[in-house]
């Protein structure tokens, strides 16, 4: 039965390969179980219901992409979108965090309205082809770089010098010696060695393997005593605590719009980029069920913050699970149920360090790059627009801006060589935006 649901034989895959790409993008995601807790408690929310919201917010928002939208992205609360939700809103602005959850909500609330009315999703769809290729190559550059990051391989060198200015590079080599970091070089080495050998799964297998590696070297550590728990912590001090009636002023709206900003592009940024590594988009560089994907994210927004949780996204790391093979929203159910089992089987999933999970990334990242191949790089209106997305995402550690930059290149360089008419319209909506959008800042 879920072979017909899903059609896998239509999408050339089957049961196997969807639970291995599903379970390896649940491995490559499960540390938000227990970052989006350590970063929102920051806000003074109830770190334990944390725990419970986000597990249940990306179980219930994978759900719908997987039974609703049908593809193989895993969603939950989004990285660096919580970190302005507790510390710009809440903690630099001054508001509460039941007022950030309210902003949440709302955005949630738009973001169906403009998804009912086709608005995402004809901004997918305008989108020029090479800035879609770009995007899918800057997304590459960027998971690697969060691979590299995470494992102490590369880290941030910038620094305050004494003058007020800034010294040092803005990336330097980590400590190649350290630990956590040798762990990962091992694990890549073997996780290569695994895909150079064409074996099947070689990312999950490389996750257990880097796993285990990490042990002897204190990386991988193992709890004394592991307890699954019967129950998972109570939802109670977070649950339904939105104020709507608190939202109209000034400065939430500003918070508002940059929620709907960032959100809106970092998911149009991440559907296009693993879409096209997938090869899911068709011959006019559209990609299919980008409504349902959309209303995906959407719909777990409204819910998420009602559970008590900030904005949920779907997760650039879900690449990992389409290198696997993962076409379907079998890969989605998958990490669906893993995120559910999370909830009670937390303990065993969190042994997985970020060493583990970095050579993962890092590989997804070189899976990527190769639509670089179709970019024309002859034209350089076309050219230009493209690089700049690829370099701006990376460098500034976001999705969306890199797909702001390109996109204003692109109507800049049409308009200033006479070929005007090749911008889509909404293109030059999208571009008055972006330009209003660095005006209130």
């Amino acid at each position: 039965m879920l072979e017909r649901f899903f059609r896998l034989d239509e999408h050339g895959t089957t049961v196997q390969r969807e639970v291995i790409a599903g379970v390896t993008t649940f491995m490559t995601m499960a540390y938000i179980i227990v970052v989006n807790p350590q970063i929102l408690a920051k806000a003074g929310m109830n770190q334990a219901a944390l725990t419970t919201a986000t597990a249940l917010a990306a179980m219930l928002a994978t759900l719908i992409m997987a039974l609703y939208a049908r593809l193989p992205f895993g969603l939950a609360p989004g990285m660096g979108i919580n970190a302005f939700f507790a510390y710009t809103i809440v903690l630099q602005m001054g508001f509460s965090w039941q007022i950030a959850l309210t902003a949440v909500f709302f955005e949630g609330i738009i973001f169906l309205l403009l998804t009912l009315f086709n608005i995402r999703e004809a901004i997918v769809n305008s989108i020029p082809i090479n800035i879609k290729h770009a995007v899918s190559v800057g997304i590459g550059l960027f998971i690697a770089l969060i691979g590299l990051n995470s494992a102490g391989i590369v880290v941030t060198g910038k620094s305050v010098a004494a003058g007020g200015g800034l010294s040092g590079n803005i990336l330097k080599l980590g400590e190649v010696g350290d630990p956590a970091a040798l762990t990962a070089w091992i694990g890549l080495v073997v996780t290569g060695v695994l895909l150079a050998l064409r074996i099947k799964g070689a990312l999950l297998i490389g996750i257990v393997a880097t796993t285990l590696i990490g042990i002897p070297f204190g990386v991988t550590r193992l709890p004394d005593n592991m307890q699954f728990v019967s129950a998972p912590p109570s939802l109670e001090p977070l649950f339904l605590k939105v104020q709507p009636g608190q939202i109209f002023s000034s400065d939430l709206l500003v918070v508002l719009f940059t929620l709907l900003f960032v959100d809106m592009f970092s998911a149009v940024g991440t559907l296009i980029g693993v879409g096209a590594k997938a090869g899911m988009l068709d011959e006019y560089g559209r990609f299919p069920r980008a409504k349902q994907a959309l209303f995906a994210d959407a719909a777990g927004t409204t819910m998420g913050s009602l559970l008590g949780t900030s904005t949920i996204t779907t997760y650039v790391e879900s690449a990992a699970g389409i290198a696997e093979g993962g076409r379907t929203g079998f890969t989605a159910l998958v990490i669906a149920l893993l995120f559910g089992l999370s909830l009670f089987l937390s303990p065993l999933f969190l042994i997985i360090p970020e060493a583990a999970t970095a050579p993962a990334l890092i590989l997804v990242g070189f899976f990527m790059i190769t639509p670089i191949k179709a970019i024309d790089f002859n034209d350089y209106t076309e050219a230009l627009p493209a690089f700049l997305t690829i370099v701006i995402m990376p460098l500034t550690y976001s999705i969306a801006e890199g797909v702001v930059f390109g996109i204003l290149s692109f109507v800049f360089l049409k308009l200033f060589t006479n070929r005007a008419k090749e911008v889509p319209w909404l293109i030059y909506i999208l571009a008055a935006v972006f330009i209003f959008r660095f005006i209130i800042q």
